[in-house]
């Protein structure tokens, strides 16, 4: 289904966009807005409504790409380890009636439902940035009035990094209101690290002790590389540790679909990293990573709770995704939100996301914002595992 405003073009599949727009917007060497990895994520998440909004200059010539998914989002499934506080807003928000008290929020996401950081739009860099951000603003309004089916309650636009907000709060004069969440953990890799043993020597002796047990008490796990050989073998096996992960996760806008994994591998080859972590002939964990560019975004990860403490798998998980960094001659590593104190022992440093939401009705959306002020980032205590903070910062 195709909509035709002034500024912006509509799609409701990845495979309806022209390919003569993908190559006029040259996105495509940014991974999370290649047509293949799109339609990947596309196929494997039925239960999601996925649209696509092309925005145009006043010749039609595509400017900017923005991916937006329709979920049903479950405000109950939120926890966090001030479960009271957690409680009393859910409550408030009923009272209120921002949040509905039984069926699921209906939610317009711009952005990646699965990963953190800026991966949901797309600009041209001729193009004034804030005049794309106000335009988008008006064509998701455009596609909730045109789609009133879909009963849309509240539309989010996330992950913004701090240098990018001054672009972004144009969206406040679209009555959006800002909020943060988990600060995203990322990791600068010194340049000078040719070898993992070169990190291990940056650090303090503390830390570097830390590391050393971890790989003692690792010694006996068997790391294998997942190919397109043998992952069909180990997605059921994969998918088991996965679901552990998300059941003891605080905050989830989506479950993904391994299934994708192969996709992305077939689509990727050695930029998509999958390695599995095994214990004799059990599989006790799971690492994925997509290389883009000169980063590394750790994508998701499995884990056997139960043997975790006694063989430091997910400790070892972090160090191996250093240690690929480093070989691979990388420059940053994101980590992603949750753990943050544990990432944070391994060298990562929190980085401030912003996400943008407003509810679809005015009277609900003034108070959706006094909601939202009382919605605080989980507190950690930061590590400093270097010798000197500039061992950190050298790229």
């Amino acid at each position: 289904m195709l909509y035709s405003p002034d500024t912006s073009l509509f799609y409701s599949s990845i495979d309806e966009i022209p390919s003569k727009t993908w190559e006029e917007l040259g996105c495509g060497e940014h991974v999370y807005f290649h047509p293949n990895f799109l339609k990947s994520i596309e196929k494997n998440h039925p239960e999601i409504q996925f649209s696509y909004i092309i925005l145009v200059d006043e010749n039609k010539n595509p400017i900017a790409f923005a991916s937006i998914q329709v979920i049903n989002f479950q405000i109950d499934d939120i926890k966090n380890d001030l479960e009271l506080l957690i409680k009393k807003l859910k409550n408030l928000g009923r009272k209120l009636r921002v949040i509905p008290n039984k069926k699921p929020l209906k939610l317009l996401i711009s952005g990646s439902t699965f990963i953190s950081g800026e991966h949901g739009i797309f600009i041209k860099n001729e193009n004034n940035k804030k005049i794309i951000i106000k335009q988008l603003a008006k064509a998701i309004l455009h596609f909730a009035n045109a789609n009133e089916k879909l009963k849309i309650d509240a539309f989010l636009l996330k992950d913004f990094k701090n240098k990018s907000l001054s672009i972004a709060n144009e969206l406040k004069n679209y009555n959006y209101h800002p909020f943060s969440v988990e600060q995203n953990m990322t990791f600068k890799l010194d340049k000078h690290w040719i070898v993992f043993d070169d990190y291990l020597a940056a650090m303090k002796t503390k830390f570097r002790v830390k590391a050393k047990k971890a790989f003692e008490r690792s010694k006996e796990i068997r790391i294998e590389e997942v190919t397109l050989e043998n992952i069909d073998y180990q997605l059921p096996q994969m998918t088991t540790l996965y679901q552990g992960v998300v059941s003891n996760a605080n905050f989830n806008l989506g479950t993904f679909n391994l299934s994708a994994f192969k996709d992305l591998k077939e689509l990727l080859g050695e930029n998509y990293i999958i390695r599995s972590y095994w214990l004799d002939h059990k599989m006790i964990g799971f690492i994925s990573g997509v290389m883009n560019q000169k980063s590394l975004d750790a994508h998701f990860v499995g884990i056997d709770y139960l043997l975790n403490r006694e063989h430091a798998i997910y400790q070892r998980m972090l160090y191996n995704y250093i240690e690929i960094g480093i070989n691979k001659k990388l420059n940053t590593i994101n980590f992603g939100r949750t753990a943050s104190e544990i990432k944070s022992s391994v060298g990562a440093v929190p980085e401030d996301l912003t996400i943008y939401l407003r509810h679809k009705k005015g009277v609900k959306n003034k108070i959706l914002k006094l909601f939202l002020q009382r919605i605080q980032p989980n507190s950690f205590q930061q590590k400093f595992p270097f010798k000197t903070k500039k061992n950190n910062e050298k790229l």
